[in-house]
């Protein structure tokens, strides 16, 4: 007989162990959180002030996560598209705000967009060609973890691009967006705002954590000499961008925890949404045949039990 339910009945106990162990993903990734701040002690950064009460987070991020769930079946049931962009500097924090809001949620409805750099066939594409790609159909949410913004940021600073390519962004890029509201999908764009003196600290951590260094490219190493030329360019894209039909919203997120629950909320404030009644799921008794006999598995396929 299975362990998880015994005649129509359920062990009550695993069920729990079952719902600890998804809990202690969200753990797993604070403690991560907590040795980084420990490694800045040691690396001599400047004293941290004291974030957010460790319980109320926690107590706040699995509510919001629960709506989130909430979100996610009205998106399927209405057959909504929804793009949510993240931008910010290196090390802003986007990445971890995702993480929140993807841990609960249904990969075949929230996605992460994520695209490398460019290849040689789409550099010669229409700009928001290979962006177009990843939109979302009806019942889909789609996060941009970085997006057609890269061209008014990192390709301007770096020089990847030409002053009349990024002229034709800025003439382009409200337009693109219009149509895409016209068109029914609701656009939600953030950006993650962190002081000089923060990025710094985070780009430290990383210098000297082994587990975090494959986060700091060559890209993200010069974003710290060219800070000035970053902010420049950020003040002009949010100038320039920032629409009714599309606007900006600013994360201020020196203060990681906060940050991602500032940002969960608004991002269910902006999308009214109600409870989908879903039919109760009774388990159907499981079929036993007595001329069915379990095959043992041959020990060599077993993975060794180190733990």
């Amino acid at each position: 007989m299975d362990h998880g339910q015994r005649a129509g009945t359920f062990d009550i106990e695993a069920i729990r162990r079952e719902i600890t162990d998804d809990f202690d993903e969200e753990l797993e990734m604070e403690m991560e959180e907590e040795r980084l701040e420990r490694l800045a002690d040691v690396i001599g950064d400047a004293p941290r002030p004291p974030g957010m009460d460790r319980r109320r987070y926690f107590r706040e991020l699995f509510r919001l996560q629960h709506e989130l769930v909430r979100l996610q079946d009205w998106v399927q049931a209405q057959k909504l598209r929804v793009v949510v962009i993240f931008e910010g500097r290196d090390s802003a924090g986007k990445g971890g705000a995702i993480k929140r809001i993807t841990q609960r949620l249904n990969p075949r409805v929230c996605r992460v967009a994520a695209l490398p750099a460019p290849n040689e066939r789409e550099r010669t594409q229409w700009y928001f060609q290979r962006y177009v790609a990843h939109l979302p159909a009806g019942g889909e949410i789609v996060l941009f973890d970085r997006s057609w913004y890269n061209r008014a940021g990192v390709e301007r600073v770096m020089g990847f691009c030409t002053p009349d390519e990024v002229e034709e962004f800025f003439r382009s890029v409200p337009e693109f967006e219009r149509m895409l509201v016209r068109s029914g999908i609701i656009v939600l764009k953030y950006w993650f705002s962190i002081t000089d003196e923060e990025q710094a600290a985070r780009f430290a951590m990383r210098i000297h954590d082994p587990l975090k260094q494959w986060k700091l490219s060559p890209m993200d190493v010069q974003s710290r000499r060219l800070w000035e030329d970053y902010t420049k360019a950020k003040e002009i894209m949010l100038a320039r961008t920032h629409i009714p039909e599309a606007p900006w919203w600013v994360v201020e997120a020196v203060d990681k925890k906060k940050a991602r629950l500032n940002c969960i909320s608004h991002l269910l404030s902006q999308i009214p949404y109600g409870s989908v009644e879903h039919p109760p799921v009774h388990l159907p008794e499981r079929e036993r045949h007595d001329d069915y006999a379990r095959q043992p598995v041959p020990p060599e396929m077993f993975v060794p039990a180190v733990f």
